[in-house]
């Protein structure tokens, strides 16, 4: 479904990237894991278009995503998230993912000012994608809360919510249990399943491996910009270069 080949990116004489290598399969939760550094997310800005590759090709579903803009690889159901959480903090939980779905909105400009009935059902039909959303995630009773007002967990499910808004195909997500509580990352393990069960590819960059390693189908290690392993959990919590390079002595009770 996205395949991405011999992937290098410089910085000047830096080189985050370098001939880095990978398929994520359709319906597959594919995890990007290594040491800060590593090149993770120099990964994932290049392969939705925030940072244009040094070389290398980014392909998906045979057509070439490489230096496009992220909006049209957004277009193509290609979405992400941030290491930072970008919600619209003055904006309820309700209006947050709305502005998401608008995005999906039909009714041109002359339908707005005239209020007719196909801006009103289009409305109406949003507001109740919107609430489905969200309680898909679990933020049903915070619906009409500031995004800023709510714990940070819970602002990076809205965050999450807002990027399921756009209906993805692939869904990368960056650190999706950054400065979560072992509670908030079950949660979030949880929803990425469910994420999958609904026919989305998921791809992550994570550090926790035990959230790692508990919920993905293949698993990518980077290490000074480069592929050093590829496999299935078991393969990587066992492979001596990666316990060498990330995981450590202790791998295994990971």
């Amino acid at each position: 479904m996205l395949a991405v080949s011999d992937l290098a990116v410089r910085f000047g004489g830096v080189t985050a990237l370098e001939s880095v290598s990978f398929d994520v399969r359709p319906g597959s939760i594919t995890s990007v894991i290594g040491p800060n550094g590593a090149g993770k997310t120099t990964a994932f800005n290049a392969i939705t278009g925030y940072l244009r590759p040094t070389g290398g090709q980014i392909m998906y579903e045979g057509a070439v995503l490489t230096g496009l803009r992220p909006s049209a690889i957004a277009r193509r159901g290609i979405v992400r998230t941030f290491q930072k959480t970008s919600v619209f903090p003055a904006l309820s939980v309700d209006d947050n993912v709305l502005t998401g779905l608008h995005l999906r909105g039909t009714a041109g400009f002359l339908a707005v000012l005239a209020g007719r009935r196909r801006l009103i059902a289009e409305e109406l039909g949003l507001a109740a994608d919107a609430a489905a959303i969200i309680e898909f995630v679990g933020l049903a009773h915070r619906r009409r809360e500031v995004a800023s007002a709510l714990p940070y967990g819970e602002q990076r499910l809205v965050e999450l919510a807002v990027a399921l808004a756009a209906r993805p195909r692939v869904l990368l997500l960056d650190e999706p249990g950054a400065g979560m509580t072992g509670v908030e990352k079950a949660l979030v393990s949880g929803l990425i399943r469910k994420i999958r069960e609904q026919g989305v590819t998921v791809l992550l960059v994570e550090h926790d491996m035990r959230m790692v390693m508990g919920i993905s189908d293949t698993v990518i290690v980077l290490n000074g910009g480069r592929v050093i392993a590829e496999g299935a959990p078991a393969e990587i919590q066992a492979h001596p270069e990666v316990i060498r390079a990330y995981l450590g002595a202790s791998a295994g009770s990971a």
